[in-house]
């Protein structure tokens, strides 16, 4: 079973990304061929600053390395590494009909968002597609919000197999975290940096990290009164990072009351912290080693270079190139 992911270099990662696309790509490493990359490509949408995107590049492959990526179970690189995507995401283009891309959601929001409409944004779906049938994968592990994303990659596949040939390119299955396909931010929303509602996984100290938790809005409930658990962003965020007796004491002092939501949300820092903490200390030690994390993206932009080569050829041949 080949797995295949990949993450924008937009910034540091916020829970959201930690929890929707790296701790999972992380756990499944152990379960088959893991491909992940990091997406340059795409990130050339809305990153205009070649210095900013150099930098969140080698920010996230450490980030990436520190929360627990193994080189050695999963192939790890950087998308433009391996140029093949693009070649393969222009053949696709030319049997991708204009209507599916024009009910992407994705579109229509980044320029909702205030982003300049542009080809590659209108077109980042096939190229999104390219980037996961280049490399024959099985399984996507996605959040909620990327369902169409895989959808429109499977109809591209299935339009590209109807006219040259069945089973040239691997029709691929989505995987979706349920328990974690939508974090709340600060204020409710989705956790996006479009929203500016994020807690990074690395903030830079922790008196940052606990004075943004401190942010996420409540009611006006107070102190004394009881207040449901059900309807907490705070609890809704702590239940991801504390055990579940944890989760049930705080469900019950909130319905009991008597506690602020102040107590709460020194819990949920506490949390956080904590589960960071010796992630924290591994993306110190690969800070230092710039040549290993370097050595990590060239050996899988190698690995990841042939098997996009060879499917390339294979639709090369198809196709009658």
């Amino acid at each position: 079973m080949r797995i295949l992911s990949g993450i924008q270099p937009s910034g540091r990662p916020h829970i959201g990304n930690y929890l929707g696309m790296m701790e999972p790509s992380i756990r499944l490493q152990d379960e088959g061929d893991a491909f992940y990359f990091i997406a340059d490509y795409h990130s050339l949408t809305s990153t205009h600053d070649p210095a900013v995107l150099r930098e969140n590049v080698r920010g996230l492959a450490i980030d990436f390395l520190a929360c627990g990526l193994d080189p050695e179970k999963a192939t790890f690189w950087r998308q433009s590494d391996v140029p093949e995507v693009t070649e393969l995401a222009w053949i696709l283009s030319c049997v991708t009909p204009m209507g599916m891309l024009e009910r992407c959601v994705s579109y229509k929001d980044k320029i909702a968002q205030g982003i300049s409409p542009s080809h590659g944004l209108f077109a980042y779906p096939v190229l999104q597609a390219a980037d996961i049938l280049i490399f024959d994968s099985n399984v996507v592990p996605i959040g909620k919000d990327q369902k169409q994303h895989i959808e429109l990659t499977r109809d591209v596949a299935g339009k590209f197999n109807d006219r040259y040939g069945e089973d040239l390119l691997v029709i691929p299955e989505p995987q979706i975290r349920e328990d974690t396909a939508t974090v709340p931010g600060l204020d409710g929303q989705k956790m996006s940096k479009s929203y500016d509602n994020t807690i990074d996984i690395f903030e830079e100290t922790e008196k940052k990290l606990r004075k943004k938790i401190m942010k996420i809005v409540t009611d006006s409930t107070p102190v004394e009164d009881s207040k449901d658990p059900d309807d907490s962003y705070i609890v809704e965020l702590f239940q991801l990072f504390a055990s579940p007796d944890e989760v049930a004491e705080m469900k019950d002092s909130f319905r009991t009351g008597g506690q602020g939501y102040g107590h709460y949300k020194q819990q949920l820092f506490e949390a956080i912290r904590d589960h960071f903490a010796p992630m924290r200390e591994r993306r110190e030690e690969f800070e230092r080693d710039s040549a290993y994390v370097d050595g990590v993206l060239e050996d899988g932009a190698k690995r990841a270079g042939e098997k996009a080569r060879e499917v390339v050829d294979r639709v090369r041949s198809a196709v009658g190139m």
